[in-house]
């Protein structure tokens, strides 16, 4: 069934021109069209038929389903089939910038400005910021007065828009120029030295020096290895500066097999993680084939005794340490400008090494001489050592079982943690020096508040005669004299103590036959108590027998307060559930 055209208008066409807004809808097809198609289709996703193309000549995939591939008919009902419009369209899209784009550095190279500009910051006098962003220190009267110092203008910096990957570059913004810089400033220095070498071969020439040393090369090792050591004298030289990129002794690497052997150990060895399989003994790294500290080192044995004692055992003695000092001392050396090597010339660096400590240890000396002169102080130097001043060290001691000192040097043991020595008031004796009853006092003094002041022998006399049995009659006519002489803390104190125990004895006496009868009557009211509770109790299984409507009205309660020797007894007699004896009480007649 055919069917003619239809034509839709915009609704907006009434508003705007309808010329322009005014389209054809796609003219519906037959069905045998439809049919045609869907078979071209097919074909197309077998691959029998070319597969269809856009406008642009690029092979469309059959696979895609039509509502993408086919341009919408309210856009433009006469294009065919593309994917343009599923793509990124370029006037839609970002414009982000070059990859050698990068903000700018420092200020511009213009005239030094002499004058104040119009509109310029006020405070340096730029012409590219104004007072409020300079970055420069206040002035004390600013550039628009002045006209000093102006500063140069910076650069006016680009707005940079960078996409996900130039934001986090790393690398964003660098000069490689700056590289080449680095490398033109060495081939300077190199040339420098080489142009110092050769002058220093030619003053040598000139002096005869390098002449002598070659005739006395030619008597001691013959003329043809002294030839042949000229000619590789300077390669030598050259070849000590990668000394220290050659593979060491037993390490030998292979770039086909990627394979680095070194610190192989010889079969009939011990390996190192057999010598000590305590978990928590030296730390063994199987790629490096290393065992650092002591695997012994928690068996009690010393290091005399084993025939392994760690790498850094081997490292750290004998002659090693003095090498490597000597090494250290041949470095400063030639960076001071003294031509000495380790292995070149061993003789004449651990002579100068010698010299060198000689004056060293001189120098110190007249330079501490001149110090103590100046300043003084040579009795601060006389005193004791450290050990004996604090009595304490910290140096580390083992026992055997029978305490014996099996390693290193006894402590001195630490007798209080309180500070020693320490005088309170005015007293020349210290707390706890003096010891009577009980109580701790002063020695000097014989006093036994800590925080009073000393007396001397007075209060020692005061405390002797504190007694009112050996205190010396007073006479009548000067009693009131004597009392009215004001009494001093410490015989107040005395006074107060001697009342209270005075006190705490009477009331001891008094109380002591008052106490046993109390007691007595307390036990014989609880036995009446517990007589009662018994008593108690065998009524309430009674009652409890005895059916509810036939007991009496309140006959499960009581309205009397108990008394304390009833509920001592109600505790006393109560069955507890909980206890696991419990059944088992009042079975036993």
């Amino acid at each position: 069934m055919e069917s003619g055209t239809v034509q839709t208008i915009n609704p907006s066409a009434s508003v705007e021109s309808a010329g322009s807004l005014g389209r054809d809808e796609p003219k519906k097809m037959t069905r045998e069209d439809w049919r045609k198609k869907k078979e071209l289709e097919e074909q197309r996703k077998l691959g029998n038929a070319p597969a269809e193309v856009d406008e642009e000549g690029k092979d469309i995939n059959p696979h895609i389903p039509q509502y993408i591939s086919s341009v919408p008919w309210y856009i433009d009902p006469s294009k065919r089939p593309t994917l343009k419009h599923q793509r990124p369209q370029p006037e839609k899209g970002k414009q982000f910038s070059l990859i050698g784009e990068w903000y700018k550095k420092g200020v511009q190279e213009t005239p030094i400005v002499t004058k104040y500009r119009r509109g310029a910051c006020e405070n340096c006098g730029a012409l590219t910021h104004v007072r409020k962003d300079c970055m420069e220190r206040p002035r004390k009267v600013g550039a628009k007065y002045t006209a000093v110092n102006i500063a140069a203008d910076e650069h006016s910096q680009p707005i940079l828009a960078l996409d996900y990957d130039g934001k986090r570059d790393r690398w964003n913004g660098y000069d490689s120029e700056e590289h080449m810089r680095i490398v033109e400033e060495y081939s300077k220095v190199d040339l420098a030295k080489r142009t110092l070498k050769e002058q220093k071969l030619q003053e040598e020439l000139a002096s005869g020096k390098l002449v002598d040393y070659a005739n006395s090369s030619r008597s001691q090792w013959g003329e043809e290895d002294h030839n042949s050591g000229e000619k590789d004298n300077s390669e030598d030289e050259d070849e000590d500066k990668y000394a220290d990129d050659v593979d060491m002794p037993g390490q030998n690497f292979d770039s086909k097999r990627r394979i680095t052997v070194r610190n192989l150990r010889i079969r009939e060895d011990i390996a190192k993680y057999l010598r000590n399989l305590d978990p928590n003994s030296a730390y063994y790294d199987p790629k490096t084939r290393a065992m650092r500290e002591n695997p012994y080192s928690n068996t009690g044995r010393n290091t005399d005794e084993v025939g392994y004692a760690g790498d850094n055992f081997v490292r750290y003695t004998g002659d090693t340490v003095r090498m490597a000092q000597t090494q250290l001392f041949a470095w400063e050396a030639y960076e001071k400008g003294s031509e000495v090597h380790l292995q070149a010339d061993p003789t004449k660096l651990e002579v100068l090494h010698q010299s060198f400590k000689v004056k060293k240890e001189e120098f110190e000396k007249q330079q501490k001489g001149s110090i103590l002169e100046k300043y003084g102080g040579q009795e601060h130097l006389n005193v004791p050592p450290r050990e004996l001043l604090l009595a304490q060290t910290e140096d580390y001691v083992e026992y055997s079982r029978h305490g014996a000192v099996l390693k290193g040097q006894e402590k001195a043991v630490i007798k209080s943690k309180y500070e020693e020595d320490v005088l309170i008031s005015n007293h020349t004796a210290l707390w706890g020096s003096y010891w009577k009853d009980g109580k701790w006092g002063y020695k000097c003094c014989h006093s036994f508040i800590k925080t009073s002041y000393c007396t001397g022998e007075a209060g020692k006399q005061i405390a002797e005669d504190g007694d009112s049995s050996c205190l010396p009659e007073i006479p009548d006519s000067n009693r009131e004299a004597y009392e009215s002489i004001p009494k001093t803390l410490v015989e107040i104190h005395k006074e107060k103590l001697k009342g209270d125990k005075k006190k705490k004895k009477k009331h001891r006496k008094s109380h002591g036959s008052e106490s046993e009868e109390e007691d007595a009557k307390k036990k014989e009211k609880l036995n009446k108590a517990l007589v009662a509770e018994e008593a108690r109790l065998k009524r309430v299984e009674l009652m409890l027998q005895i059916d509810e409507r036939k007991r009496g009205y309140n006959s499960m309660y009581e309205t009397k307060e108990p008394t304390e020797e009833e509920l001592e007894a109600y505790r006393m007699k109560r069955q507890r559930p909980e206890d696991p004896m419990a059944s088992f009480l009042g079975n036993n007649k």
